[in-house]
């Protein structure tokens, strides 16, 4: 056997380590999927009405948004038509502008004071529920009529208080990024599960 394949014990078990923090956060997603089946049915009501979603997040959290919205606005399993879903942090110009100009902690919530309207879903997703830009955003969405949700890290947090509504997972950053993926793919399951017709071709 080379040294390229021998299994390295400490290596082995960092690995072992993460998924066994991965599984109890996981564990803490699961303990809450009333809440992410019942947000992809609101998200099916509001979006289908006409209603957008704006999502927003920093580092690992700004891709689990982007992923979100390309979910919405493409597909997630069937074939349906397209929604309206903002990534505000996929906005490079708007953001570069408005942090140059504004600061950086308000490179979201200017875009939900342009962007959001009553009826509206504003989803923030962070894993320390403290980041200021997200917090600002918070406020804006809710000043501008918007349901705002957030997907948060371990409670108690600011972001956490700030939404009407969140959703916390317990376990350290990296965990609750990697879960974060799973309760958006979640929510997109519920989001077309409750679509009241999922099949649709373009003309």
């Amino acid at each position: 056997m080379s040294a390229e394949t021998q299994l390295d014990p400490a290596v082995d078990g960092a690995l072992g380590g993460h998924l066994d923090r991965l599984a109890v956060t996981l564990d803490g997603l699961r303990a809450q999927s009333r809440l992410v089946s019942r947000w992809g049915g609101v998200l099916a009501r509001r979006l289908s009405a006409g209603a957008r979603l704006l999502a927003a997040g920093n580092g690992g959290s700004a891709a689990e948004a982007q992923h979100l919205t390309a979910e919405l606005v493409g597909r997630f399993r069937d074939d349906r038509r397209p929604f309206s879903a903002i990534a505000l942090c996929a906005e490079t110009s708007s953001v570069t502008a408005i942090g140059n100009d504004y600061g950086y902690d308000q490179v979201f919530a200017r875009q939900v004071t342009a962007h959001a309207r009553p009826g509206d879903v504003v989803l923030l997703l962070s894993t320390s529920g403290r980041s200021r830009n997200l917090l600002e955003a918070a406020t804006a969405g809710r000043l501008a009529g918007a349901l705002v949700w957030a997907m948060t890290g371990p409670g108690p947090n600011p972001l956490a208080e700030a939404a009407d509504e969140v959703l916390c997972l317990p376990g350290a950053t990296a965990n609750v990024q990697e879960a974060q993926l799973v309760a958006v793919h979640a929510v997109c399951a519920a989001f077309e599960a409750a679509l009241p017709g999922v099949s649709w071709r373009a003309s």
